[in-house]
C-alpha cells in the first residue's frame, strides 16, 4: 500500500523563505559600514531608503515572483519573459557573477568571525599577511561547495539556525543597549540631538548609498523557491512584508544603538571589520559580563555567514543554469549533476573567486581588502538591482499580457512611476560608488583603489560576452559532427 501512496511535497512556510531572504539581504555588520560613511544621519537614510525603496522593492518582487511562479530562473526569467532573451541572458550574467565578490566578502568575514572566536581581539590583520588571508578565503569557498553538494537541506537548516540566531542578536543588541543607556551609561555620540541626524549631501555622501543598497537589496533571491511555498498567492506576500520589517528594525534601531557605544564622529578605521565585535564588547563590559556576548556573537556570526555562502551557491546558480535560452550558454556550464545542481557553475565561480584574491593581494592590509570588497559590492550589486525594476516596468507597460494573484499598486501609471523611480535611483547610486571611499581624492591609494573598481567591474560584465561565442562555436561543433 505503501507503494500506491503519492510522495508528500516538503513545502517551505513564508517565515522560513523570509528568514532564507534575510541571510542574504541584511545582517548585524551591515549596518556598521553606512554608520562609518554617513555617521548618525545615516538613520534618515535608512528611513527613507525603508518607505521609499525597501517596501517598494519587496513588493515589486512579490508581484513578479507571482507572475512568473513557473520559471525556474528567477529574475533572469522576469526580464527574459517581459522582455526578450538577449536582455534576460544579461540578467542571468550579470546576477551570478554579482555574487562573486560578496561571496569572497562572506568567506572573508568568516576568517574574521573565527580570529575573534580564538584570538579574542583584532590583531588578525598583524598576526596574518594579505597572502594567506587570501588562501583561507580560497580555501573556505572550495570546502564549502564540497559540502553544500554533499549535505542534504544544508541550506534551509544553515538559513534557518544563522538567520534566526542573527536577528535574536541583533535584537537583543538593540533591547541591551536601550537598557544600558536607562541604567546610566553615557551616550557616546554627541551631541545627540536632531542637528546630528541633518544629512550632509555631499558627493561623498552619494557616493555611499550604493552600499546601503547593496545592504538591503536581495528580495528577489526568494523568487525561485516560490513553487516550494504551499499557498504562494497569500504567504509570499507575508514573507516579503516580514523581510520588510525585518530589515527595517536592525537598519534604524541598530544604528541608534551604536550611536550609544561609538562616537559617529570619530570612528575606529577598522570599524567595518571589526566593529560588531567592539560593539558586543563594550555591551557586554557595560553590563557587566565581560568578553561573552563577543565571544556569542562570534559563534552566531560564522554560522550566519555560513549560511549566506550556502544561499548564495545555491539561489544564484539556479539563476544561472535555470532559464537561459539555448543560444546563449555553452551546455557544459549549464549541465546538472545527480543532485541537480549546475557544478560547472561553481567551477566558475571558484575560477573568479582566485581572480578577485589576486586582485586584493596587490592592496596593503587585511582592513584595506576588507573595505575594499565591501566597496566592490556597493557598484556590482545595486547594477544586478536594476534589472529587478527594468523588468518591471517592462511587465506593467504590456501588463494586459501577463496575470498575477497578487498585484503592486494597481494604477499602471503609479507602478510605472515607482518602478521607474527605483530604477533610476539604483543605478545612479551604483555608478558614483566607482569613487573610493577609503582614500582621499588624488592620492595613490585613491587611484589604484580606482583603478581597480574598473578592472573589476569590465572582468566580471565583460566576461558576459565570452558565454554567447563558446556557445556559438559549441554549436558549429555539434553541426560538423552531424554532418
Amino acid at each position: 500500500m505503501e507503494s500506491l501512496e503519492p510522495n508528500k511535497k516538503h513545502y517551505l512556510s513564508w517565515p522560513v523563505i523570509a528568514l532564507i531572504d534575510f541571510v542574504t539581504i541584511i545582517s548585524f555588520e551591515n549596518i556598521f559600514y553606512p554608520f562609518q560613511n554617513q555617521g548618525l544621519s545615516v538613520v534618515i537614510s535608512w528611513i527613507f531608503l525603508l518607505f521609499a525603496y525597501v517596501i517598494p522593492y519587496a513588493l515589486i518582487s512579490s508581484q513578479m515572483s507571482l507572475t512568473f511562479d513557473n520559471q525556474a530562473g528567477g529574475l533572469a526569467s522576469w526580464v527574459r519573459h517581459s522582455s526578450n532573451d538577449t536582455l534576460g541572458y544579461w540578467t542571468s550574467w550579470m546576477y551570478w557573477v554579482q555574487s562573486v565578490p560578496y561571496i569572497v566578502d562572506v568567506s572573508n568575514s568568516v576568517i574574521v568571525s573565527f580570529s575573534w572566536m580564538f584570538l579574542g581581539n583584532n590583531t588578525l590583520d598583524k598576526r596574518m599577511s594579505t597572502f594567506w588571508f587570501g588562501i583561507l578565503t580560497f580555501a573556505i569557498i572550495l570546502i564549502f561547495i564540497l559540502l553544500e553538494n554533499v549535505i542534504k537541506n544544508s541550506l534551509e537548516i544553515l538559513s534557518l539556525i544563522g538567520g534566526g540566531a542573527m536577528f535574536i542578536m541583533s535584537a537583543l543588541f538593540v533591547l541591551l543597549a536601550g537598557y544600558a543607556v536607562l541604567h546610566g551609561h553615557h551616550i557616546a555620540t554627541q551631541p545627540f540631538n536632531w542637528g546630528a541626524f541633518k544629512p550632509n549631501f555631499s558627493l561623498k555622501y552619494f557616493s555611499t548609498t550604493g552600499l546601503l543598497i547593496f545592504a538591503m537589496s536581495g528580495a528577489e533571491l526568494a523568487a525561485p523557491y516560490v513553487v516550494q511555498m504551499r499557498d504562494p498567492k497569500h504567504e509570499f506576500p507575508k514573507a516579503m512584508w516580514l523581510l520588510a520589517i525585518m530589515t527595517g528594525f536592525l537598519t534604524i534601531f541598530g544604528t541608534l544603538a551604536l550611536a550609544m557605544f561609538f562616537n559617529a564622529n570619530h570612528i575606529p578605521h577598522d570599524f567595518k571589520m571589526n566593529g560588531p565585535y567592539y560593539a558586543f564588547h563594550l555591551l557586554g563590559n557595560s553590563l557587566g559580563v565581560g568578553k561573552l556576548l563577543m565571544y556569542i556573537f562570534a559563534v552566531v556570526q560564522a554560522i550566519f555567514m555560513m549560511a549566506q555562502l550556502a544561499v548564495l551557491l545555491d539561489a544564484s546558480s539556479r539563476v544561472f543554469a535555470g532559464d537561459v535560452a539555448d543560444k546563449f550558454m555553452p551546455k557544459w556550464l549549464t549541465k546538472k549533476n545527480k543532485n541537480g545542481r549546475p557544478v560547472h557553475s561553481y567551477t566558475m565561480t571558484t575560477g573568479l573567486s582566485l581572480f578577485l584574491l589576486l586582485l586584493t593581494g596587490t592592496l596593503p592590509n587585511i582592513n584595506t581588502i576588507y573595505n575594499w570588497l565591501l566597496n566592490i559590492n556597493g557598484i556590482i550589486s545595486p547594477y544586478k538591482t536594476c534589472w529587478v525594476f527594468f523588468a518591471f516596468v517592462a511587465m506593467r507597460m504590456h501588463q494586459d499580457k501577463f496575470h498575477s494573484d497578487y498585484t503592486f499598486i494597481k494604477n499602471k501609471t503609479g507602478a510605472l512611476i515607482v518602478g521607474g523611480w527605483c530604477l533610476a535611483f539604483t543605478f545612479i547610486c551604483a555608478t558614483l560608488g566607482f569613487i573610493p571611499q577609503e582614500a582621499k581624492f588624488g592620492t595613490g591609494a585613491f587611484n589604484h583603489q580606482l583603478l581597480l573598481n574598473f578592472i573589476t567591474v569590465i572582468v566580471l560584465f565583460g566576461l558576459g560576452f565570452v558565454m554567447p561565442w563558446l556557445r556559438k562555436r559549441e554549436q558549429r561543433r555539434e553541426g560538423m559532427e552531424l554532418s
